[in-house]
């Protein structure tokens, strides 16, 4: 039986500690540090150096993840912050005209493969995977101007809505101890 029970107890802690890290849990701001979000976290998809020395990291867990954890430090590598940029809080800050680098310093990467461009319209249009308000798996696109390359506008629409199905998945914004939005 110990046999047995030791591989078992092996995988359930690896599987505790992968989501333990899934959004930063324990990490606190004026205390944790670049290093410790990077050992908790891994490497970050993107990075952006601040005007005032510090950094943004940007955690996509997504394409089928609900979330994209955005953290910032200061300019001696602690962390000052660490949210969910998809959510609703984070959407409202978009305005017509900003450009892709700004869209992305907001919300992290969309899901390259459905990133789509309608030649007709000359738009592009980059999509993310959020947890709406009625805990809904929703989807929230930016459409571009096509030759400019700025938002032109945003708009949510739930997964049950765009694909005509009724979910059964289900899912919360403020899960794997992130701050509430």
């Amino acid at each position: 039986m110990r046999t047995f029970l030791a591989p078992l107890l092996v995988i359930a802690a690896g599987l505790l500690a992968g989501c333990a890290s899934y959004a930063g849990r324990g990490l606190q701001p004026g205390v944790s540090t670049t290093e410790d979000v990077q050992a908790l976290m891994g490497p970050p998809t993107l990075r952006w150096s601040e005007a005032e020395g510090g950094e943004q990291l940007a955690y996509v867990r997504g394409p089928a993840g609900f979330h994209t954890i955005m953290i910032r430090t200061d300019r001696n590598g602690t962390m000052i912050s660490r949210e969910n940029a998809l959510a609703p809080k984070q959407f409202a800050k978009l305005r017509a005209g900003m450009t892709k680098e700004e869209v992305l310093r907001v919300l992290g990467p969309p899901d390259p493969l459905r990133t789509v461009y309608f030649a007709a319209r000359d738009e592009l249009v980059w999509d993310w995977r959020w947890c709406d308000d009625y805990a809904e798996p929703a989807r929230f696109y930016v459409l571009f101007d096509g030759t400019s390359g700025t938002l032109r506008t945003t708009m949510s629409q739930s997964e049950s809505m765009a694909y005509g199905l009724r979910s059964r998945e289900y899912c919360n914004r403020n899960t794997f101890g992130l701050p509430p939005d």
